[in-house]
């Protein structure tokens, strides 16, 4: 441990700004034998793998398995978790060849990965036990076969929800026999992507008591503050828990690391960037295997950069002895798994990827994980620290800070992210127009009867929305039933995760046109625009040409000197007001909002340096949506009422707007990304969301005009406004609800901010100080005083007729 450690202690320039040590003691692990029942076969293929007992809770999830309780496995990472699953699936196929099983992962790379894994064990087994993929790149040739011979089936969410169930007549011997469900990284099913998983499962359901099947599910999940809770949520069945991991626990440093000061005057920190590349360089010079987090996709790609031209001194070693690798979406399939490959193997001796290595890719145990900045949440930061750790051997984790105010508050306040538990995991099923998206998908697959239940919907509410479609014609009663009425395909309308399909392919046009990479659809502006340098693999490539409508980028290999960084600013016009009402003396409203984000420019910024040497003007098509808005304008009254400038008080705004979009995720049960929230002026068109900052508003930025401050005398005509919008095209019902909570909301909002023990302000409140100033709690508290004391009460409207909904369901 201690050599490890000196590694980055004992470097002069290094050592001294290491802020704050955090120790885990390493522990032994906790074993079991075999178990009776598991076959000789199985068990002479773990052992010829290294494996002579089971961890405890491996052991443990046999023992549940046999007794046929559905449960979750909560352990950390690289802790056995697969066999948990892989052992009472495999047993039950040997013992009953005509059975059958289905993984379920969140991405298309988890299933290949895992699907590679158990092929493995099978082939060792010497079984012939049919093992496939069914996703979108399966071919249509092969699918028939799959659906006849497949004992497992790995797939996804999404193809699971418009390849499998509308289609489960064909599927008819396989969920005749269907036995086991695996449902892997559920702590990423949470938010409207989880309520959507829920109504999926519910399908699922349904279609196998069709069948008369009855299988078990297993899940597996990180470390989140509620597993078992969130597991029956999503099954809506008792899920029973195993969260005592017996894997032995290597010991295992943390450090955190705040990038030195260089403009004491203004505050300025060196780039945490570069002080990640150094730490990483460092630790891989000394034959560390090292995995260095990048909040982005740009920064993978200069982090690659940096550490190829120092280990990779030519193109020619770059292709044929790779040491350093970069890992982010949009790379080819193949050129994925060769980097994992590599990883395994040792060859890769570092590798810098976004959070697509936080999901369970197998890429073995790495020495040391460096995490370039925040990711965000402490789970996600447990999870990619996790990385690191060889069963028993020591371990080494680097959180470098940036400076921006959460990392500066982390990195002054340690001791608040260490004694923080895991984020909780929200969804909300009956959410109404994501539960009438899936009754109308169910309706698709199977019809529905009067007195059927779906899940935990109340019969009553389930056979209003069944009316409600049928008097839509939607739906067709003959008789008891409810038969689909409607052409179309209804699962082909519901994208279960908000991504717009059509990804970018980019060419290489001095390759006789290879294709390099893919871009998706809602990054493709920020990337791939015209002059861009589009990085992959640590090389630069020119962008010459891209073609929109036909979702090309035409490039060229060059050896630039410089990367490109692209400018946005989003606006919000309020397009109708489709409800107000009166709460005390202000109106708070609910309307329909349009999300304008523009693509206007883009600098160029020189590699090491960092120095802006350059801008460019883009003009690519807005990324437009409309969607549903809360929102309520603080009234002229209370502004004069207080007792600071206008600037000020705008500071305490911020700080409101903070807690409040907390208190409203709560509310809807979701996730703070499924709404996003605002503060801007009710009398102009145009509301800015990531340019309001640390001292006020900002004017967009431009390549002709940087951004600039706007004038006292604009400030004093500002009526500020506070928005909560659905982040979905469309809107996804969450605004009613807001608008019917207001004042619960203002009050929960008031005990966050009392309650909190902080001074001025933290992550858990308004905001680091640094973000949102040094008084905005306390500005943020005199006007909530103001707002809820004149309050009047209004009628409790949160249970809303299905009637005054149809516009929304529309």
């Amino acid at each position: 441990m201690p050599e490890i450690e000196e590694i980055i202690r004992s470097d002069p320039k290094l050592g001294k700004n290491v802020q704050y040590v955090y120790e885990i003691d390493g522990s032994p692990g906790k074993y079991a034998p075999f178990p009776d029942q598991l076959s000789n076969k199985i068990k002479s293929v773990l052992e010829e793998k290294g494996i002579e007992q089971l961890y405890s809770h491996q052991a443990e999830a046999w023992e549940l398995a046999q007794n046929d309780d559905n449960f979750t496995v909560v352990t950390p990472t690289a802790s056995g978790k697969t066999l948990c699953y892989n052992l009472p699936v495999l047993q039950k196929i040997l013992d009953e060849p005509s059975s059958k099983a289905m993984y379920i992962f969140p991405t298309k790379a988890l299933s290949q990965d895992q699907m590679n894994e158990l092929h493995d064990l099978i082939t060792l087994m010497e079984e012939d036990i049919k093992v496939y993929t069914f996703d979108g790149d399966t071919p249509t040739s092969a699918r028939k076969a799959i659906r006849k011979q497949g004992q497992v089936v790995v797939t996804n969410p999404d193809m699971l929800h418009q390849g499998i169930l509308p289609h489960h007549s064909k599927w008819m011997q396989f969920f005749q026999n269907l036995e086991y469900v695996i449902i892997d990284e559920v702590h990423t099913y949470r938010g409207v992507f989880g309520s959507h998983m829920t109504n999926l499962l519910r399908r699922l359901k349904r279609v196998c008591q069709f069948y008369r099947s009855d299988p078990l599910f297993i899940f597996s999940s990180a470390t989140i503050a509620n597993p078992k809770r969130h597991s029956e949520k999503l099954l809506e069945e008792p899920v029973k828990i195993i969260d005592k991991s017996g894997a032995p626990v290597s010991p295992k440093k943390i450090l955190f690391y705040n990038p030195p000061v260089v403009n004491r005057e203004l505050g300025i920190r060196a780039s945490y960037i570069n002080q990640a590349r150094k730490i990483s360089q460092r630790l891989i010079d000394n034959n560390i295997q090292t995995i260095t987090f990048a909040l982005s996709r740009l920064n993978v790609e200069v982090l690659t950069k940096y550490l190829k031209d120092i280990f990779e001194s030519d193109r020619e070693s770059m292709s044929q002895n790779e040491k350093i690798a970069g890992y982010r979406g949009g790379y080819l399939p193949n050129r994925r798994r060769a980097i994992e490959k590599g990883l395994r193997e040792g060859t890769i001796k570092g590798v810098i990827s976004t959070n697509a290595l936080e999901l369970g890719i197998d890429i073995g145990s790495l020495d040391a994980a460096v995490l370039a900045g925040y990711p965000g949440t402490v789970s996600s930061t447990w999870q990619q620290i996790g990385r690191a750790g060889r069963t028993g051997d020591a371990a080494l984790g680097v959180y470098v800070a940036r400076s921006r105010p959460i990392d500066q508050f982390l990195i002054t306040n340690p001791e608040y992210f260490f004694s923080s538990s895991p984020e909780h995991a929200r969804i909300n099923p009956d959410n109404l127009m994501i539960l009438v998206d899936h009754i109308k998908c169910a309706s698709f697959e199977l019809p529905f009867e009067e007195g059927d239940s779906y899940g935990e919907v109340e019969p009553k509410d389930l056979q209003e929305i069944l009316k409600f479609l049928q008097e839509g014609g939607i739906l067709h009663k003959s008789g008891d039933r409810y038969y689909w009425a409607e052409d179309v395909y209804p699962a082909a309308d519901v994208n279960l995760r908000r991504i717009p399909e059509g990804n970018f392919v980019v060419v290489d046009t001095s390759k006789e046109n290879k294709i390099v990479g893919e871009v998706d659809y809602s990054s493709a502006a920020m990337t791939i625009y015209p002059d861009a340098i589009y990085m992959a693999s640590g090389r630069e490539y020119i962008v010459d040409d891209l073609d929109w409508d036909g979702r090309k980028a035409y490039v060229r290999e060059t050896d630039s000197d410089y990367y490109t960084d692209a400018i946005d600013y989003t606006n919000v016009k309020v397009l109708s007001e489709d409800e107000k009402r009166k709460s005390g003396n202000i109106e708070i409203f609910q309307g329909e909002v349009q999300v304008v984000t523009r693509v206007i420019g883009f600098k160029k910024i020189r590699f090491y340096t960092n120095e802006n040497v350059g801008y460019g003007k883009i003009n690519l098509p807005d990324l437009e949506m409309a969607t549903s808005s809360y929102w309520f304008t603080i009234p002229e009254y209370v502004v004069e009422t207080l007792p600071y400038q206008r600037a000020d008080i705008i500071d305490g705004l911020l700080g409101i707007s903070k807690a409040l979009h907390s208190i409203a995720a709560i509310k809807i049960m979701s996730e703070r990304h499924d709404i996003r929230r605002a503060v801007g002026d009710k009398t102009s068109e145009w509301f800015a969301m990531n340019k309001i900052t640390e001292r006020g508003i900002y004017t967009p930025e431009t390549p002709d005009s940087p951004s600039k401050k706007l004038n006292p005398e604009d400030l004093d005509n500002f009526q500020p406004t506070i928005f909560l919008y659905d982040n979905y095209p469309g809107g996804i019902g969450f605004t009613p609800l807001l608008f019917d909570s207001h004042e619960e909301m203002l009050d929960e909002t008031m005990k966050m901010l009392t309650s909190c023990s902080c001074e001025n302000g933290c992550p858990s409140c308004v905001g680091p100080t640094k973000e949102v100033g040094k008084n905005s709690k306390h500005i943020a508290i005199a006007i909530l005083e103001l707002l809820t004391s004149q309050k009047v009460k209004s009628q409790e409207r949160s249970e809303r007729p299905l009637d005054s909904q149809k516009k929304y369901l529309n």
